[in-house]
């Protein structure tokens, strides 16, 4: 018996990897987050499979359903919003699974930051504008933050900043922010990042938190700041230059 740990992508059903989809059907349980994963994902699941909504459920009781599957020798699908590398409070259950020694893999999923910037149309890395992107969150009812992860000291870098978990501390964002990357700098929110009611807000510092509370969003938002969102000036990369020396290898002929 395994434990699947599946990123079930950022909110579209068809945003689940091949593998994903394909691991989901040959599981006869699948616990999921029933207030982020999209329904229709459950059609894939075996017919006779036992579904679990961990919505209201604690880490204790998440931990017994996996060891009653684990003694009943049945596979696990844990389906997670996004990608279980990010935010996704996987580490913990990993940590309660290698306490009772059951066998468990990650099969990633796309991440609601990568969602976001494809609505946006955007790379978040741009020659010579921004070549780093920065993940992060605020400890407001949540988890405190290490010390030097606090936004002021991260805006230091003036790298590109994408904050889950933040839309309702909008206000707070834009403060800590300001004086490391100006009022103009570009900044965008994306809420139910590939979903029917997706909802993309573009601005500045200086607007985006009236944007935000005019729309009304205060969760299932992703906000990114820094100047790669309105890059329109900036070399070529040296991937594809002409000067970029390539290795000549002969091509197998059609057929071969």
């Amino acid at each position: 018996m395994t434990v699947y740990f599946i990123g079930a992508g950022p909110g579209a059903a068809d945003l689940i990897t091949v593998r994903g989809a394909r691991t989901l059907a040959r599981c006869q349980v699948c616990l999921y987050a029933g207030s982020l994963v999209p329904r229709e994902l459950l059609a894939e699941c075996p017919p006779d499979a036992r579904l679990v909504d961990t919505a209201r459920l604690d880490l204790d009781q998440i931990t017994a359903e996996l060891v009653a599957a684990h003694e009943a020798g049945h596979d696990v699908a844990r389906l997670h919003s996004g990608d279980p590398s990010v935010f996704s409070a996987v580490a913990e259950q990993m940590r309660r699974l290698d306490a009772a020694g059951i066998p468990y893999e990650v099969v990633p999923g796309v991440p609601a930051f990568a969602a976001a910037a494809a609505a946006l149309k955007r790379e978040l890395t741009v020659p010579t504008v921004g070549q780093t992107v920065v993940l992060t969150r605020v400890a407001q009812q949540a988890t405190p933050m290490p010390e030097g992860e606090d936004l002021a000291t991260l805006g230091r870098s003036r790298a590109l900043l994408v904050l889950h978990l933040a839309a309702r501390y909008v206000d707070r964002v834009v403060a800590e922010l300001l004086p490391h990357y100006g009022a103009d700098c570009p900044a965008a929110v994306v809420a139910m990042a590939s979903r029917p009611d997706e909802l993309v807000l573009r601005g500045t510092l200086d607007d985006i938190a009236a944007q935000v509370k005019a729309a009304g969003v205060v969760r299932t938002a992703v906000i990114m700041v820094g100047r790669t969102l309105g890059a329109e000036q900036f070399r070529d990369s040296h991937l594809y230059s002409p000067a970029r020396e390539r290795p000549h290898e002969p091509c197998d002929p059609p057929g071969a």
